[in-house]
């Protein structure tokens, strides 16, 4: 039945050995997102678009950079449009604002959306095309043209969107989250900066940080899975699994925010190299129907797929266990597994992350189903297929 999902999995892991994915050089540490801003302004550039969210903007998140650039000489245009899960006509609003400043270099400051909004804007852009025609893998589409120079600050710890060849676009009319799958949205160079990170609240820092810890499980189980991704997984699980509760409980702990930020950038190395799996798409579409934010959504079912896969990955989950310190001494690997699900139905709970989504109804199941499978076929390198039944029983469980 998934004979043909199974060979064109194998066909993009293949390209993904053979294309070597771009790796933006970063910047790590207090104060290191001023240190790229620096470095832009040593390019010689004259004319630099900053995007960004109305509420970083209001806080003035960017003053600093802004500064920065406005005493070099440098002209500006703030695009501080983006919103959660930006949709096609913002692309297009971006584009615009684009074509009518004709930036040097555009720097993308904030979570997933602002960097996830920005790609998808500078693609658009510079192939002249709607964002609808950017959708799915750049292997079965025409050749594109390169976007203009892109940097990207991060100011959560969770998406890795500021490595990753992925960007997560909407069609708010038919209520469908698209990815945009190309490695020429990769920037040039990112800033991973604590300082940026103290500020944010834990109802932000938990779901941010479960989407980081949900990118590095499903590249560990993923069957395109690698020995680098396998090792920046390792390092990624471990290293949220110690520090996420402590970035949680105490905001200000500089060392803990950098850690997570280094973990999420890891983390997000690792799956766009092999892809993420059955939690991602199910998430999406909670997303697109409900808008439930999507490190929530991923944290709410991560559990249930893994308890589904884990027939098919034991070993790995145990594996993952050991690495994270979780589970007894001379446990079982299916001990080690069950331990690993455990705690990650702790962290959620210590987050006071809910089990169910309080916006699902079973008269979507059908509909969810049908563009989770649309997703994750034939492009994730999922350990054990779902069956339509054993879908609905997983969706089941997430009913209020």
């Amino acid at each position: 039945m998934h004979i043909l999902s199974r060979i064109k999995v194998k066909i993009l892991g293949l390209a993904g050995h053979v294309l070597n994915f771009p790796k933006p050089f970063s910047f790590v540490g207090p104060g290191a997102s001023l240190s790229l801003v620096r470095e832009i302004i040593g390019l010689g550039v004259k004319r630099v678009m900053v995007i960004t969210d109305a509420q970083l903007f209001k806080l003035g998140i960017v003053d600093p950079h802004i500064q920065l650039l406005k005493d070099a000489q440098i002209e500006i245009d703030i695009f501080n449009e983006i919103e959660p899960d930006p949709g096609f006509e913002l692309v297009l609003e971006g584009v615009e604002r684009v074509k009518n400043f004709k930036p040097d270099a555009v720097i993308a400051v904030g979570g997933g959306s602002s960097i996830d909004g920005a790609k998808a804007i500078l693609l658009s852009h510079a192939n002249d095309c709607h964002p609808s025609k950017l959708t799915g893998v750049w292997l079965y589409s025409w050749p594109r043209k390169h976007c203009l120079p892109f940097f990207a600050i991060p100011t959560t710890a969770g998406t890795g969107a500021e490595v990753t060849i992925a960007a997560v676009v909407s069609d708010k009319a038919a209520q469908i989250k698209y990815a945009i799958i190309d490695p020429k949205t990769v920037p040039a160079m990112v800033a991973l900066d604590p300082n940026l990170m103290l500020g944010l609240p834990p109802f932000i820092t938990a779901p941010t940080g479960m989407d980081a810890l949900t990118h590095a499980v499903e590249s560990y189980l993923s069957t395109l899975a690698t020995e680098e991704t396998d090792e920046l997984a390792r390092m990624a699980t471990a290293s949220i699994i110690r520090n996420l509760a402590v970035a949680y409980t105490d905001g200000q702990n500089l060392e803990a925010r950098e850690r997570m930020a280094v973990a999420a950038c890891m983390a997000g190395l690792a799956f766009t190299r092999v892809g993420v799996g059955y939690v991602h798409a199910i998430a999406h579409q909670l997303g697109g129907l409900y808008h439930v934010p999507h490190g929530l959504a991923n944290a709410i079912v991560m559990p249930h797929v893994l308890e589904f896969s884990k027939p098919n990955c034991t070993h790995r989950l145990a594996e993952l266990a050991r690495i994270s310190d979780i589970g007894e001494n001379g446990a079982t690997e299916s001990a080690l597994a069950d331990a690993f699900i455990a705690r990650i139905r702790k962290l959620n709970a210590d987050m006071q992350i809910p089990e169910t989504v309080k916006e699902l109804e079973r008269e979507d199941f059908g509909k969810i189903i049908d563009r989770a499978f649309a997703e994750a076929h034939g492009t994730y390198g999922v350990p054990r297929y779902l069956s339509r039944e054993d879908a609905t029983a997983l969706l089941e469980k997430l009913l209020p």
